[in-house]
């Protein structure tokens, strides 16, 4: 209202000022010279800023100019309409069709900033995961991120034309709530799957064990589900709701090495430090075997037929585990046959005993 008021005082000391004082004339002049604002400020932006952030090295200033560059120019327009009927002092149907544009245009550069915000965070959190969940989390939040503003902008235009929304606000919430009973199911697994990958519970490639004892590769994580590929080679599709509230066993965390365990037994009467130098200096043969811990050979009972020790090593790689643990049972076998330390299979001796008459 005052910049209308300051632009009329303007035109009074223009020449041909008389003729600007005729309220249709000056409506569309004031019309015109937004337009010519609105063209300026989108010329400057196009040769100037688009050139200037093309050479820096973030893409952060490329999605700001280019996400807002046109709600500002619509913006300027929608306002330059508004001062026009204002100065026709048009009551009315009008006064809110422009009331609604400029709403909408007020919504629509919000929603192009958060949407900037939601690309650049999409951004930093994809080079931090290796999965490839952020293809459907990304697009997912801007959907929202949309639907969510054109809800605030149909009921802003909905206030403007003066209905009353309380009961279609009813209505929406029961709609709602039974959406979301019928969906529950569905956007636990979304939510889960979602709060997994936020969480870093596990990435692709990662070996785990579920709570239900199943062991596998994870081969995807997607919106929905994981996908678990066994050493079978069998696919398990499991839910990711079910995922986010059990207990899941990481092999590969917080290192990818990997501690191998070897048991094997003796018989009673052998030196307990020759047996124990003996297995290590098999272990000092094989490949692939960390230094940091050291192998170690423990004593670990006095079992039933046999003196029970066992053989502890760590590997790089948990994927090396299996194979090592075979060749190491295949390294003390043969080295306590070849230093003649003899190893007991279960014997159970029976006495009898004589009774007279």
């Amino acid at each position: 209202m005052d910049f209308l008021a300051y632009f009329i005082q303007l035109t009074e000391l223009l020449p041909f000022g008389e003729y600007l004082q005729n309220k249709y004339v000056l409506s569309i002049l004031i019309l015109v010279l937004f337009i010519v604002l609105a063209k300026l400020l989108l010329f400057i932006i196009v040769h100037y800023f688009e050139k200037f952030t093309a050479r820096t090295k973030t893409t952060l200033d490329d999605l700001i100019i280019e996400r807002t560059k046109m709600p500002l120019f619509y913006s300027i327009v929608v306002y330059g309409f508004r001062l026009a009927i204002l100065n026709l002092e048009i009551n009315g149907t009008a006064t809110k069709i422009v009331n609604s544009l400029m709403a909408l245009v007020f919504i629509l550069l919000i929603a192009r900033g958060v949407d900037i915000a939601i690309e650049i965070w999409g951004k930093a959190f994809a080079k931090k995961t290796k999965t490839n969940i952020d293809d459907a989390i990304l697009p997912l939040f801007h959907k929202a991120s949309k639907i969510i503003f054109l809800i605030i902008a149909f009921i802003w235009v909905l206030d403007i034309y003066e209905v009353n929304i309380t009961p279609y606000l009813a209505g929406v919430g029961i709609s709602g709530l039974v959406l979301g009973l019928a969906l529950q199911d569905s956007l636990k697994n979304i939510f889960g799957g979602i709060t997994l990958i936020l969480d870093r519970t596990y990435r692709i490639g990662d070996k785990i064990k579920l709570e239900s004892g199943e062991i596998g590769i994870i081969h995807d994580v997607g919106l929905r589900s994981t996908k678990l590929i066994t050493y079978d080679n069998e696919i398990i599709y499991i839910p990711n709701g079910y995922l986010a509230n059990s207990r899941v066993l990481n092999y590969t965390r917080p290192t990818p090495k990997a501690r191998v365990s070897v048991n094997f037994g003796v018989e009673y009467g052998t030196e307990v430090e020759r047996v124990k130098k003996v297995v290590l200096d098999a272990t000092k043969t094989m490949g692939d075997i960390l230094d940091d811990p050291a192998p170690i050979v423990q004593f670990q009972e006095m079992g039933d037929f046999a003196l029970q020790f066992t053989l502890r090593f760590w590997v790089a790689k948990w994927d090396q585990a299996n194979d090592k643990k075979v060749e190491a049972t295949e390294k003390v076998y043969a080295a306590l046959n070849k230093a003649k330390i003899n190893i007991p299979f279960p014997t159970r001796t029976i006495y009898l005993k004589k009774m007279g008459k």
